[in-house]
């Protein structure tokens, strides 16, 4: 007799990677989370989810409104859901790059493993921030709007062009080396600042400056990286005071990196010329002063809304979860729990 597939739980329906997911079914039991909200899903995982051996979750990025319901049913992974879930879990897959709102210290106490999808999520993302960047700076937000309202180029304000300005990336990792790259047949002068110094061969040829430096001297500012205790609010009112007049910032990352209510009164005063925005600090919920703010450049986290994208994360996270049934190296794990997969 043979033994029962192993249980995966998935927080969202694949839409994209349906052959991937009916082979997965081949290896696994798996279901779509029904309950109602977090009590009843704690009620569950001690009834029917009590054997689960897998959870599959997405990010907020590209999601459907079904996608969106779920993941509020239970909120965020955070050490009171941890907790609960039963010992027969082992992992938990996410299907996205950023994994903040995952306690994966609480996780690595209950020994279960935490993965991520970070290469799937390169290309669509440093494509928006483009996108964002240049539209930022044509600031063609108010051009857009005046049109709609009727007046043809009246009172819309000159933007500039890239050439010759410096970008400041602040976090050179997947995403700031391909907007990096991108950037580079703009003439744009790259400089970038980390915790440390990248190789050559991390650093796009870019000039590594401490943050201070990269602040002060920037004309554009994108904003890469994660979203932890240590980069919350990371840019607030002080950090922007120390910025150029009229500087751009754009934001792919994760919106609670930058102090919203400031960033907000900035473009007010106009210490800030303009900002391209794909995240928001208190997502779907966006400060009213950056909403009336037509300098503003906002896109609802679209980062990685493509099919082909969607697509690749899907894939990528239920690999994870294929390699972590059939026992082989996973593909990644994220930082903190690759010891455990010694």
């Amino acid at each position: 007799m043979s033994s029962p597939k192993p249980f995966v739980l998935f927080f969202n329906p694949v839409r994209h990677a349906v052959p991937f997911f009916e082979k997965l079914q081949e290896l696994a039991h798996t279901e779509v989370v029904t309950s109602k909200s977090r009590e009843e899903f704690f009620k569950d995982i001690t009834d029917k989810y009590k054997n689960i051996f897998a959870i599959y979750r997405t990010s907020a990025s590209g999601i459907s409104t079904l996608t969106w319901y779920l993941m509020q049913v239970a909120g965020k992974f955070d050490a009171e859901l941890i907790d609960r879930l039963p010992p027969s879990c082992k992992y938990i897959c996410h299907n996205g790059a950023g994994y903040d709102p995952i306690d994966t210290s609480a996780c690595a106490k209950k020994g279960i493993i935490v993965t991520n999808a970070p290469d799937p999520v390169t290309d669509a993302t440093a494509d928006l921030a483009i996108f964002l960047m240049l539209g930022a700076l044509r600031q063609l937000n108010p051009c857009i709007s005046s049109l709609r309202a009727g007046n043809f180029k009246k009172g819309v304000e000159f933007g500039h062009d890239p050439q010759g300005k410096t970008l400041g990336i602040l976090g050179m990792g997947r995403i700031g080396r391909a907007i990096k790259h991108r950037c580079d047949p703009f003439g744009l002068k790259t400089v970038y600042h980390n915790r440390n110094p990248l190789s050559s061969d991390q650093n796009a040829a870019a000039e590594y400056v401490s943050f201070e430096k990269l602040l002060a001297e920037s004309d554009i500012i994108s904003v890469n990286v994660p979203l932890n205790a240590h980069t919350k609010h990371l840019i607030g009112a002080a950090q922007i005071a120390q910025m150029k007049p009229g500087v751009v910032l754009i934001n792919t990352a994760r919106g609670a990196i930058i102090d919203e209510a400031a960033m907000a009164d900035a473009l007010e005063s106009n210490h800030i010329a303009a900002v391209g925005l794909d995240v928001y600090e208190r997502e779907p919920e966006i400060n009213e002063k950056l909403m009336k703010q037509e300098r503003a450049l906002m896109v609802p986290h679209m980062g990685t809304h493509t099919t082909e994208t969607l697509g690749k994360m899907e894939t990528w996270a239920m690999e994870n979860v294929r390699r972590a049934i059939v026992g082989e190296p996973l593909l990644s794990p994220v930082p903190e729990h690759q010891a455990l997969c010694q």
